[in-house]
């Protein structure tokens, strides 16, 4: 697409190609008959506006309509491999000399399926429609020759001037051109967009605030040239052409479709973006579909069974054309070809596609809408989960994708926002530095009860406090109340320098809307300290000072960006002195103070660390007085650059850049953002089970340090941490191979130096640095082949058993992502238990959650709260919103949401494992069935010259799948379960098969096929043996075919009626009625198709009259069915049992840990409770944890920009009126470990040296059960519970039980073995 030169260059990040096309219409006027470029509106001209083409405002989200429906929708399911596969057979089956199997046996399931599909689509479309037609329907006033007229939404056009009431929706993208309150000021909000309830103001040009009249509006015929429709919420660039003038237009401008008008009775807008060109309607796009690893493989496995049956089929084939050549022509003369049949090779050729026909119930089209149902059964049970339900918020969890639910028990890496997903993003002001004083409470968790004084009471002196604000320093108020100048300053920056609005519900009641929770929480502090926000107008700000209002002239605001980091205010005091007022991060601010602050910047830099070091969000405060020339001189400027219609932003920068200079520092706040409920918990859970935790912020690297250490996923008990804040690619590789080197050290120091160095790594080379070097003792590298950028084989780097911990700022993480370094980087995050990446950016996010995807074979999930942190959860396997403090942008981009991070353990480690389990038994039955159904023809081509004949009756073949055997697996894959949902969070360790996908691999799949095979000898030989020996009691043979049918069909039910039953581990009436319904279904069904009823009215159709009774009538039969059933299911449960003694799996350690806990629990006595029965274990609160940060500031990217301008150009809003409880043990089995190591040596194809003997021998000597992990903490230590283990080759399983849930404290079981319950 070319851009026109005439576009101004900030356009050209946000022109998006559109699909729409435009024809060429004339020369006069700029006509795009590809991508629109830019668009020009002109008011109150519907005829040049239309020559453009413009969209109406009639949205259509639908996609079919009552004609289309059926086409459309049949040809978008035939899309699916597996539906034009089941048609294709449908066409085989029509052709009379292939088919052996009348047409409805394949045309019923796949009709079935289709139906089901299309009435799920249209109900769909039908709510799509409805919804459509009320919002299209929705009236509208709209201007049309000098008089409003009502006009349906969808009959507005781009050009109109509507006028809008409030509470009413906006229409469509206007341009706000006057309105009823002052200043021509709009009260909007915006919560269908971007789910913020406050509210926002928008103004309109002052050239066109007096054209509040009809009549006036009706002669405006100003012209608009801007943007094409995008999707930027928050940017709008045009200018608007009226009267030989042109006025710069922005998003401050705009009223967007979506938005309601409040506190403002009315106003006039010009229709810019209409319909699907909106913002909003631009924003609809949909989430890219995911698929979960299971659909993946299942999609290579079907292909597979594709193969297999074309081998058959071929094999059959061969078979034909042996017999036809070598038997068949022997009685040519009696018996000849079906024409157009003239040779064997012929017969051969139809004789395969019969057999691709018959055997095509391999993969039946049932399997696909049984995955479907079963998807849509696990998605409910999350949204029904009240242990997922927040009563504070009223928020349930929201499965809002069916897909992905199996693949929540496979989760191997966690990425985490911090601020609103551990913490609460509710902030407190606890603590300031003023002029070198420290004030605040200091809280030590030792002491904080004899400490801790009532909070200040500060509404007997000050009426217009906030009665919910805490503070308990004294000496702070007393300086206030004394007149110190400095701490008057201080509050009085907080009160002039934001961007608050101040809502007066009833006299002396404010209510103070914020666009940060952190500006909201300094207002109010300054608030209650007598320097009280009152109002504000678009040139004043208006405080109580105690007690005494005053009122300030506002001449600027120099707004935030995440590139300033910090805003400024410039006003005028009743005396007439001008005064800049900043405050901003410490870092920044800092920098640009007078020189004659240096000793007291270094006393407040020794404050900031402390903050920082109790995880306290910080800002420093400064001021600088201007004289009148010099405020004259930099306003014209300003005035300059604010009027630029190019290059605004960067010159308005420049400009405040010049008046940010000699400031005089004047302290620095400390607010507080709290964890969460549960999050150390949940944290120290989801680690032991194998789960890693990546927290990825915007704030400093002190604050989140901080918070890591609070939330458990630091601790002192760590072997090391390693912090990388290089600023050059050279630097972050340097301190990425320290950190190598040190995990290598630490594991030789722990080791004696044995396994490290017979692996045979020990050069710098391997780091990436050099070839060669100390460590090196049994290996010297080629030097010619070293390789600097080369990272330590991940096998070796996982392997190590220490708990590290990796911190990397953002620019330094900028380096480590280059292609050159991304590798190094990956792998030394990836052998650290945490890793927390500071001052990140969005698109940070993602690529780091990419890199792990890209590289790790590991199922990943990322969890954010913010629009910041969409493209991570777009990016990541699986997406979760948590619906918070920061609007809903999150959730409507996530797979699965709900209010508290602490619910995220019960999502993958019940729902989740789960999902997985039942997914994978599913499965495997339903191959198995299927396999031991179908290959019965495969036996039976063998003994009826492979003429293609079918075992089973027609009916049976239809009705096996859909009836016989489809409700008993469909209870399995929705209600089965192995362990209960408390012993899944008490053993966390359980989740480990989702994770090296043990359940459902090509492994168990050709198990599964093998045992489906075997089933099939037995239930084709077995009766074909005795029956065909066998006779009746009257003498007459058994040895007929629809004996043999009916035999081997009723065999085939019950034997996996039987195996079904063995398969399911948890039983609830479903079950039993679904199971023993089905059996008692089939034996009704039979009768009733071989009755003297069915025959009299279909007689062609029902040819075997009888045949079911005389066939199970005859004992013989029923031996044979038992004998088949006992041969078929014996080795089964034998193995079974073997496994379950010789190599239990670890569900079936703990089902039997539990039931001998049972039978030695003393009548009356108390079970010990799991951690997660209610989500968060009781226990003592911790307070803050104070430790010292090595660094200042913990100045977080909680603004964002744009209410600065909004004010100064009269853009006011008016409003309206861990004590850390006991886990279980981190034990894993040595089968478990080998598989991981295998796995990530698989992934990485990292090439390692074989261990020597000895390192065998210590490695086999290594006890099954290891002491209490750190991430317990030292409680854990204190708890000395029942350990049950079998031998040092199998599971080792420590049951640590806290049922008393304090700390410290645990109670003492009973030691059992583990033979003892054999």
């Amino acid at each position: 697409m070319t851009i026109p030169k005439d576009i101004p260059e900030k356009w050209f990040p946000i022109i998006l190609p559109l699909k729409r096309k435009k024809e060429g219409l004339g020369n006069s006027t700029k006509i795009r008959k590809g991508a629109e470029e830019e668009r020009r509106v002109r008011a109150n001209d519907r005829e040049y506006n239309e020559k453009f083409q413009y969209a109406s405002n009639c949205i259509m989200t639908s996609k079919y309509n009552i004609i289309t429906f059926l086409p459309v929708n049949l040809f978008e399911q035939f899309q699916e491999v597996a539906n034009t596969y089941f048609l294709f057979l449908l066409i085989l089956q029509l052709i009379p000399q292939i088919s052996s199997l009348s047409w409805f046996t394949t045309i019923v399931p796949l009709v079935l399926v289709l139906s089901i599909t299309a009435v799920k689509d249209a109900t769909d479309d039908y709510f799509r429609h409805k919804s459509d037609n009320q919002v299209n329907n929705r009236q509208s006033q709209v201007l049309i020759g000098g008089i409003l007229q009502k006009e349906k939404w969808m009959n507005v056009r781009v050009g109109d001037i509507i006028k809008l009431e409030n509470n009413q929706f906006v229409a469509a993208d206007l341009l706000l051109l006057s309105s009823s309150e002052p200043h021509s000021l709009c009260y909007i909000e915006t919560a269908e967009l971007d789910g913020e309830t406050n509210m926002k103001v928008r103004q309109s040009l002052s050239v066109t605030s007096e054209l509040g009249d009809p009549n006036n509006l009706a002669q405006f015929d100003g012209e608009v040239v801007c943007e094409p429709p995008n999707n930027k919420l928050d940017r709008f660039c045009g200018t608007l052409y009226w009267k030989d003038c042109k006025y710069p237009l922005s998003n401050q401008n705009m009223l967007l479709r979506g938005c309601v008008l409040r506190n403002t009775e009315s106003c006039y807008g010009l229709v810019i973006f209409a319909g699907p060109d909106t913002k909003l309607m631009q924003n609809s796009g949909r989430t890219k579909f995911k698929r979960t690893s299971i659909d993946r493989l299942m999609n290579t496995l079907v292909l597979w069974i594709f193969g297999f049956l074309v081998c058959m089929g071929v094999i059959l084939a061969i078979g034909n054309a042996v017999w036809e050549k070598e038997v068949g022509a022997l009685f040519q003369s009696f018996l000849p070809w079906d024409p157009p049949v003239d040779n064997f090779l012929f017969s051969a050729f139809l004789s395969f596609w019969s057999y691709v026909i018959i055997l095509n119930t391999v993969v039946p089209i049932s399997l696909y809408v049984s995955v479907e149902v079963i998807r849509l059964g696990h998605s409910y049970f999350i949204n029904w989960d009240r242990r997922m339900f927040c009563s504070r918020s009223n928020t349930a969890a929201e499965a809002r994708t069916t897909t992905l639910n199996e693949e929540l028990g496979q989760v191997e890496y966690i990425f985490s926002d911090k601020t609103g997903t551990l913490t609460q993003n509710i902030m407190t002001f606890n603590k300031c530095s003023i002029n070198g004083r420290a004030y605040g409470e200091v809280m030590d968790i030792l002491g904080a009860q004899q400490k801790r004084v009532q909070p200040l009471d500060f509404t007997a002196w000050n009426p217009l406090a906030d009665r919910d604000f805490c503070f308990y320093d004294q000496s702070l108020l007393e300086a206030v109340m004394v007149g110190e100048p400095a701490v008057h300053e201080f509050l009085r920056v907080l009160s002039l320098c934001h961007t608050v609005m101040s809502e007066e519900k009833r006299e002396g009641v404010l209510v103070y809307k914020a666009q940060s929770p952190d500006e909201g929480a300094l207002v109010t502090a300054a608030r209650n300290f007598g320097f009280v926000f009152r109002s504000r107008t678009p040139g004043t700000v208006t405080t109580h000072e105690l007690g005494k209002a005053v009122t300030y002239t506002l001449l600027a605001i120099l707004d935030f960006n995440n590139i300033r980091k910090r805003m400024s205010v410039i006003v005028r005091n009743p005396e007439g002195r001008i005064r800049l007022y900043c405050k901003g991060a410490d870092t920044v601010l800092f920098e640009r103070l007078h020189s004659c602050n240096h000793e007291l910047m270094n006393i407040t830099s020794d404050h900031l660390n402390e903050y920082a070091g109790d995880g306290l969000r910080t800002l420093a405060l400064a001021y600088r007085d201007l004289s009148e020339e010099q405020w004259e001189a930099w306003a014209e400027r300003f005035r300059g650059a604010d009027k630029a219609t190019d290059c605004r932003d960067d010159r308005l920068a420049a400009v405040y850049e010049e008046i940010e200079q000699d400031m005089m520092l004047l302290g620095a706040t400390a607010v507080e953002d709290k964890l969460q409920d549960g999050v150390p918990e949940t944290i120290a859970i989801l680690s032991l089970a194998n789960i890693k935790i990546w927290v990825l912020t915007g704030d400093k690297q002190e604050t989140a340090v901080n918070i890591g250490y609070s939330c458990k996923m630091l601790t002192d008990d760590m072997t090391e941490i390693f912090i990388v804040n290089g600023h050059t690619v050279q630097s972050v590789r340097e301190e990425l191979r320290k950190s190598r080197e040190r995990m290598l050290e630490s594991a030789r120091t722990r080791d004696g130096g044995k396994e490290v160095e017979a692996q045979g790594w020990g050069g710098a080379c391997a780091f990436g640095n050099g070839c060669g070097g100390d460590g090196a003792s049994n290996w010297v590298p080629n030097k010619s082949k070293c390789s600097p950028p080369q990272a330590p084989p991940s096998s070796l780097l996982e392997s190590i058993s220490g708990e590290f911990a990796l911190i990397i700022s953002g620019h330094s993480l900028a380096h480590a992502l280059e292609a050159d370094m991304e590798r190094e980087f990956l792998e030394t995050a990836c052998a650290c238990r945490a890793v927390i990446c500071c001052r990140v950016t969005p698109l940070q996010k993602a690529l780091v959650v990419e890199l792990v995807k890209r590289h790790k074979k590991a199922v990943t999930l990322a969890i954010g709260d913010g629009a910041n942190d969409v493209s991570m959860i777009k990016t990541a396997h699986i997406g979760v919103g948590i619906s918070g403090q920061e609007g809903i942008q999150a959730v409507l981009a996530s797979d699965y949401s709900f209010s508290q991070f602490r619910f995220l353990q019960r999502l993958l480690l019940v729902h989740g494992r789960w999902s997985y389990l039942r997914m994978c038994r599913f499965l495997c039955y339903f191959f198995y069935k299927n396999f031991a159904f179908t290959m019965v023809h495969f036996w039976f081509g063998f003994f009826c010259g492979f003429s293609a004949q079918t075992v089973y009756d027609q009916y049976f073949i239809t009705l096996y799948n859909i009836v016989y055997t489809s409700l008993p697996v469909l209870a399995m894959g929705i209600f089965d379960q192995d362990v209960p949902e408390q012993r899944s969070l008490e053993y966390p360790k359980l989740y480990e098969p989702g994770q090296l996908n043990l359940l459902f691999n090509k492994r168990e799949f050709f198990i599964c096929i093998a045992q489906g095979i075997y089933t099939s000898v037995v239930l084709f030989f077995i009766p074909y043996g005795v029956l065909s020996h066998a006779t009746q009691s009257n003498g007459v043979p058994l040895a007929d075919y629809q004996t043999f049918a009916v035999t081997t069909a009723t065999a085939l039910v019950i034997v996996v009626s039987v195996q079904i039953a063995l398969d399911t581990g948890y039983w609830t009436a479903i079950n039993h009625f679904f199971i023993w319904g089905s059996l008692g279904t089939y034996f009704t069904i039979l009768f009733a198709m071989h009755s003297s009823i069915l025959f009299n009215i279909f007689p062609k159709q029902f040819h075997f009259l009888g045949s079911a009774h005389n066939t199970l009538g005859q004992p013989v039969v029923w031996l044979t069915i038992a004998l088949a059933t006992v041969i078929s299911i014996a080795p089964v449960l034998a193995f079974r049992f073997l496994k379950l003694d010789l190599k239990p799996q670890l569900s079936d350690t703990v089902r039997n840990t539990q039931l001998v806990l049972q039978k030695k629990r003393k009548p009356g006595g108390r079970v010990g409770r799991g951690v997660g029965g209610a989500g968060v274990a009781s226990g003592s609160a911790l307070g803050r944890l104070g430790r010292g940060g090595s660094r200042r500031s913990g100045y977080a990217f909680a603004h964002q920009e744009g209410f600065g301008e909004l004010i100064t150009s009269g853009k006011n809003m008016r409003l309206s009126s861990m004590a850390l409880a006991t886990f279980a043990s981190r034990h894993s089995s040595s089968w478990i470990d080998t598989l991981r190591r295998k796995k990530h040596a698989n992934s990485t194809g990292a090439q390692n040296t074989p261990p020597t003997g000895e390192d065998s021998a210590a490695s086999s000597q290594t006890p099954p059960l290891s002491t209490s992990s750190s991430a317990a903490g030292k409680a854990g230590q204190a708890c000395n519970e029942p350990v049950l283990t079998h031998s040092p080759d199998d599971i080792a399983l420590s049951v640590i039980r806290c049922p008393e849930r304090e700390v410290g404290e645990c109670s003492t079981g009973t030691v059992q073995s583990f033979h003892s319950f054999f």
